[in-house]
């Protein structure tokens, strides 16, 4: 009879894992910082800047003296981080990048295949695509803009031939990105920004469904052969479940029921063989509230955080204002093991304000004194670390 791993447990592995046991408040150096990322597996990167890059935010809810500099002197001084893709572009630690390789012709020919990136390199795209870079060969780093031409962009997706053939280069992994200027990629040839790693072989696939299945139990702690397939985007679902199979039959890994914390059926998955040991052991949560990126990876998986937290989150940014149940940015409120609730805040940078437009406690959450002065406390520590020198309310209790 397979064990249920219940969601109290299955929470417990999946927080210890995922760094939100542990007490925020140790030092916050480049090794803790480089230690943490090399646990989470990855730190998704993300261009909106209504309260702060959501790297940082990921980072600085771990790590409360968390600061932006450390995480760029990881990614573009020691080259301990590359950038790429897994769900969305994320910060990568570089032992990891020979496993990106089988992606790059898989992205190459799928880029090839895409009619909005053939328009955009034109007519001739192998020529656009050798130019761009001989000119970085010769060159050196350089961004979009040093190839920009004189007609203005029109929009944010509006890219020049030289800007896609840029991208197109980077997705196959001949570029790399060298440093940021502000938000914006400065690229160069990934065999003289990562030379050790650029040289490194490809993996075969086996030991490639092997570290990816495998590293993705270490951090979800117990999963489906679909949610270990989602962890990288590396392998396919199928590869996944014949993993688990080979890894139940070698003893590595046991079979499970995957409770439900919203009262649905179990679903069968994996965890290693030590995991109720592991449960048990698991550090208490540290006290106060934590105030997640909507990118952060305890929530990016929407259905596993339904079936571990019985926490529904949508991220609405790009929903019309009109049709938001709830805001713009609206970052999860974690208290112990559990979501007790969601905001919206921005950054006013003018005022030099933390301005929380709304607050919603889940049902059942009464917003008591020592509650609101835990969420308190976590918005003053947010509005330090973003620059911010005070924090506003909203008068009255905000509802969805």
């Amino acid at each position: 009879m397979e064990e249920i791993v219940a969601p109290a447990a299955a929470r417990a592995l999946f927080l210890e894992a995922q760094g939100l046991l542990d007490d925020p408040a140790r030092r916050a150096t480049r090794a803790a910082v480089a230690k943490l990322i090399d646990r989470l597996g990855f730190v998704q990167l993300d261009s909106i800047n209504r309260v702060e890059r959501a790297h940082h935010l990921i980072l600085g809810t771990r790590l409360d003296g968390y600061r932006p500099a450390l995480l760029d002197r990881l990614a573009f001084t020691e080259r301990r981080l590359f950038e790429h893709r897994t769900h969305d572009a994320a910060y990568i630690p570089v032992a990891l990048f020979p496993y990106w390789k089988p992606r790059f012709p898989r992205h190459a020919k799928r880029l090839r295949g895409m009619r909005w990136f053939s328009r955009r390199l034109g007519k001739d795209p192998d020529r656009i695509i050798a130019a761009v870079q001989r000119r970085l060969e010769r060159e050196g780093p350089l961004s979009a803009r040093d190839f920009e031409r004189e007609r203005p962009a029109e929009g944010w997706w509006d890219w020049s031939p030289e800007k896609t053939a840029l991208e197109y280069l980077w997705w196959t992994g001949v570029i790399a990105t060298s440093a940021r200027d502000g938000f914006d990629k400065v690229y160069d040839l990934t065999e003289r920004v990562l030379p050790d790693a650029h040289a490194a072989p490809t993996p075969e696939h086996d030991a490639l469904v092997e570290w990816a299945c495998g590293s993705a139990l270490e951090r979800l702690g117990a999963a489906s052969p679909a949610e270990l397939a989602h962890f990288w985007l590396a392998v396919p679902i199928a590869d996944a479940a014949a993993w688990c199979r080979k890894a139940v039959s070698e003893g590595r890994a046991v079979p499970v029921r995957l409770g439900d914390a919203a009262g649905g059926k179990p679903k069968p998955g994996v965890a290693r063989p030590d995991w109720a040991r592991r449960a048990r052991r698991a550090p208490e949560p540290p006290a106060g509230l934590r105030l997640l990126a909507p990118f952060d990876p305890i929530v990016r998986d929407r259905k596993r955080l339904a079936r571990l937290f019985a926490f529904d989150y949508r991220f609405e940014a790009f929903t019309p204002a009109a049709k938001r149940k709830y805001g713009y940015y609206v970052m999860p409120i974690l208290e112990g093991d559990r979501f007790v609730g969601r905001l919206d805040p921005r950054l006013d940078r003018a005022r030099k304000a933390l301005v929380v437009e709304g607050v919603w406690w889940e049902p059942g959450v009464k917003p008591s004194r020592a509650r609101g002065r835990a969420f308190e406390a976590a918005l003053e520590k947010l509005a330090a670390r973003i620059g911010a020198e005070g924090v506003e309310l909203p008068r009255a209790r905000s509802e969805p």
